[in-house]
C-alpha cells in the first residue's frame, strides 16, 4: 500500500471516482489495504514508522468509512469537485419536501404519543424507502448528469431524513426499553 497521502479515497481504493461504487468490491479493498497497514504489524518497527503506519490506518479507516455511506460518498464527490453542499447556512428546501417532513414529524408524533411501535417500524420502512428513492436520484445527478447542485439539493435532503430515521429510532428505543 502506498503512502501517498494525496490520493483520493476513490484512487486508495482502486475505485472509480463516482458515486455508485460496487459496495462488495469497497469492502474487499478496504480489509486488503486495512491488514496491510494495521498497527500490529508494525510492533517491532521504529517509531517514526510506526507512526507512519498508525496515519496510514487511520486514513485507510476514514477514507472506508466515508464511502460506505451513501450522504458521505456524495458530500466527498461534491467536494473533490469545488462544491459546498452547505447544509449548515442553506436550509432551504422545495415547498413539496418541507410538507413531506412536517407530515413525517406528525405521523412520527402521532405513533409516539399513541405508543405504537408498530406504526413507528411501519414509518422506518417508508423512510428508508423514500431515502432509496432519493440516492437512486443522487446517483442519477452525480454519475448521469454531472449536475453538481442537484446532488448538493439531494445531499441536503439525505440529511433531513437522517434526522427523521434517528427521531423514529428514539421513539421506538423509547418505547421498548
Amino acid at each position: 500500500m502506498s503512502t501517498d497521502f494525496t490520493q483520493d479515497h476513490f484512487a486508495l481504493f482502486n475505485l472509480p471516482r463516482r458515486f455508485g461504487i460496487d459496495l462488495a468490491q469497497l469492502d474487499s479493498a478496504w480489509r486488503t489495504a486495512a491488514a496491510e497497514v494495521h498497527p500490529d504489524r508494525y510492533v517491532s518497527a521504529q517509531d517514526a514508522e510506526k507512526r507512519v503506519a498508525l496515519m496510514r490506518a487511520t486514513r485507510v479507516n476514514e477514507a472506508y468509512q466515508t464511502l460506505k455511506s451513501p450522504v458521505d460518498r456524495a458530500r466527498y464527490l461534491l467536494q473533490l469537485a469545488g462544491v459546498d453542499t452547505a447544509e449548515e447556512t442553506n436550509t432551504s428546501m422545495p415547498a413539496a419536501f418541507l410538507m413531506a417532513q412536517m407530515e413525517w414529524r406528525e405521523a412520527i408524533g402521532d405513533a409516539r404519543a399513541a405508543a405504537n411501535v408498530d406504526a413507528l417500524e411501519s414509518l422506518s420502512r417508508q423512510l428508508r424507502a423514500d431515502v432509496k428513492a432519493l440516492e437512486a436520484e443522487l446517483a442519477d445527478a452525480l454519475d448521469s448528469q454531472a449536475d453538481h447542485q442537484a446532488a448538493a439539493l439531494a445531499v441536503r435532503k439525505l440529511r433531513f431524513l437522517e434526522k427523521l430515521d434517528q427521531e423514529i429510532g428514539d421513539a421506538i428505543e423509547a418505547l421498548l426499553y
